[in-house]
């Protein structure tokens, strides 16, 4: 941006120099403050995972315990459990789908990205708001109304959405299949076009505020690792969400206006329906479109919080900073193009399932290349243990164990063995869930005393990851074994079949640390909301860390910063370099100021920031004698 640029940009903006006396409902509900909408995404975030996770331990309730009533939950489930106190299977079916529509969706997509990029992006590259605040308001309350339809979807008499979250056709197509393919997959399906229009309006706001409104000497190369990781998340979700909505709208045609996209052959009861020329395939096409994508889209914001965590509290400049960019420029592309490796069992020609195994492997490269430059990053560095690092390094850790199952998948040969067995569930919970809600809450802990003004305690956050990062492995290391045994995803009951008799008291195991893993993370739901009213009062830069965001006041206004917004002047991660005062120097801080620490090119651009700095003042002045 151009000095005089940027002196226009800083002008338009000076009514946020002032604080806003807004009331309740402009403040904390309507709001188009970023941050305000940051925090709105946060805690509804947290509301769905809570409600995802007790999804998970009712139905691994009925997996661990097939003998056990039920009984005590009628009051919650009423008719969902039988005289004799079991779930009714068709329920089963229900619970799978909504965990893993709310988990993907509306935690791991909407409660991490619509949190963190909302929150950090104006903060971190030095801007009032977002490009349209009234369009950031918009993508909230879109997401809100998805929200609400969903869970209206669960108390209605059908029971909700019952076909999977991925919601394959002819299940999903015919309302007379199952009690689920009726009226809670309509309003599946209105729900998620709800939550798809949310998703583009934030990624639309997400790449124009980065390219437009950073601030003076902010160049695509200073950019901190977390909003390019944002960056390029909008990015993939600008390019795949339309494709789902595509695939949803044509899905809703087949069930509503007599179309035949997805049908054809079908019989019910015997009798033949009318549907010709469709193919349940197109679906999978289309949806995996989206889905392989998605996977990104919510692993990628995790990697860019755990990339600032480390950096900072590692107390060294992120390694190969560079290759970073690169790696997650290559995630983006690559994402588009191995969709179908989710497909090796629909029937495709082998030569192309070849293809998309070559691409998958390839994939495997540029992950590689980040869990690399985590590792020397954290290889002889003043590391700090702070809940959010323990967090950041978990998130490594499941990086590298998912990461290595996906190689198995990977190969198509070995995935026509092990596709919808547990070995699946297993490694994308690892992998892509468990991961990316690691980065969820290491940016939580992170950045809580920017958003509140307050620490979390540390204490009840050592607690909340030991007990998480032992139940993550202790849930999902197990279900490897089960699932190369033959235990199929998606069954209500295994008690039928002789092969697993031998795995009941690890079934039952996996059981009981999965819902003590659900109770742990009500240690963090009281750290969090104790601490936001009586949590120990931040300093401004408590982990004393280089970005923008910590320039801002404790609490900042809306607006952010109550002068001019401050220049950069170097990259955000100049930890404990040699010669240094201290083992940080943010990024305002001009080089002409550090001539110990500079290094050879660094000592060349000082002429050159001189002369802009001059050029500033002279601008300064200028604009001071036309008032």
């Amino acid at each position: 941006m151009s000095t005089a640029s940027a002196a226009h940009h800083d002008a338009a903006h000076d009514h946020h120099d002032h604080e806003h006396h807004d009331n309740f409902i402009t403040k904390y509900i309507f709001t188009q403050d970023h941050k305000m909408i940051g925090k709105q995404f946060l805690v509804t975030g947290m509301f769905w995972a809570l409600i995802g996770g007790f999804l998970s331990v009712l139905f691994r309730l009925q997996l661990g315990f097939p003998d056990l009533s039920l009984e005590f939950l009628r009051p919650l489930l009423g008719g969902w459990i039988d005289e004799n106190g079991a779930l009714d299977p068709n329920f089963y079916l229900a619970l799978v789908t909504m965990h893993g529509t709310i988990m993907v969706f509306f935690v791991l997509t909407a409660g991490l990205s619509g949190t963190f990029s909302n929150f950090l992006i104006p903060l971190q590259i030095g801007a009032r708001d977002m490009a349209s605040g009234f369009m950031n308001m918009l993508s909230y309350w879109f997401f809100f109304i998805s929200g609400v339809i969903m869970f209206v979807s669960l108390f209605i008499k059908t029971g909700p959405a019952g076909g999977g979250w991925v919601v394959y056709p002819p299940l999903s197509a015919l309302e007379q299949a199952i009690p689920g393919s009726g009226l809670g997959m309509t309003l599946w399906l209105v729900a998620m076009v709800f939550f798809i229009a949310s998703s583009l309006m934030g990624g639309i706001n997400y790449i124009t505020t980065i390219i437009n409104l950073r601030t003076k000497g902010m160049s695509f190369s200073r950019l901190p690792l977390t909003i390019w990781a944002f960056f390029l998340t909008a990015v993939i979700g600008l390019l795949s969400f339309p494709v789902l909505f595509g695939a949803a709208l044509l899905l809703v045609f087949d069930r509503s206006f007599g179309t035949s996209f997805y049908l054809a052959d079908i019989y019910v009861a015997g009798e033949a329906l009318p549907n010709t020329g469709g193919s349940p395939v197109l679906f999978q096409h289309l949806f995996w479109f989206l889905g392989h994508p998605e996977v990104y889209i919510v692993l990628l914001p995790a990697l860019g919080i755990t990339s600032e965590v480390i950096a900072t509290n590692s107390r060294k400049p992120i390694f190969g900073y560079k290759a970073m960019i690169v790696s997650m420029l290559g995630i983006t592309v690559l994402s588009f193009v191995v969709w179908a490796h989710h497909m090796f069992v629909s029937g495709m020609n082998p030569f192309l399932g070849s293809i998309f195994m070559f691409l998958t492997l390839i994939i495997a490269i540029p992950s590689a290349v980040k869990v690399f430059n985590y590792l020397t990053t954290l290889w002889r560095g003043n590391l700090i243990f702070t809940p959010a690092m323990l967090f950041s390094i978990g998130l490594v850790s499941f990086f590298i164990s998912g990461g290595l199952t996906g190689i198995f998948l990977g190969n198509s040969a070995i995935d026509i063995q092990l596709h919808d067995t547990y070995f699946v569930v297993a490694h994308f919970h690892l992998v892509m869930g468990s991961a990316s809600f690691f980065g969820m809450v290491a940016g939580v802990y992170h950045w809580f005393p920017k958003m509140f003004g307050r620490m979390m305690d540390a204490k009840l956050g050592y607690i909340h990851f030991w007990l998480t990062f032992t139940g993550v492995y202790l849930v999902f290391f197990p279900m490897h074994y089960i699932g190369i045994a033959g235990f199929p995803r998606r069954y209500y009951s295994w008690t039928n079949f002789a092969f697993t008799e031998h795995y009941t008291d690890l079934n039952m195991f996996v059981s009981a640390a999965a819902i003590v893993t659900f109770v742990s993370q009500f240690i963090f739901l009281f750290n969090f909301f104790y601490s936001m009213y009586r949590g120990r009062k931040t300093t401004a830069n408590p982990w004393r860390s280089n970005t923008l965001e910590w320039t801002t006041p404790i609490e900042p206004g809306h607006g952010n910063w109550p002068g001019e917004i401050p220049s950069v002047y170097r990259w955000p991660y100049d930890y404990s370099k040699p010669g240094a005062a201290e083992d940080f120097i943010p990024q305002t801080v001009p080089l002409s100021q550090t001539p110990e620490s500079n290094l050879p090119h660094e000592q060349e651009m000082v002429k050159l920031e001189l002369e802009i700095m001059k050029e500033e003042a002279e601008v300064l002045v200028a604009n001071e004698s036309k008032h």
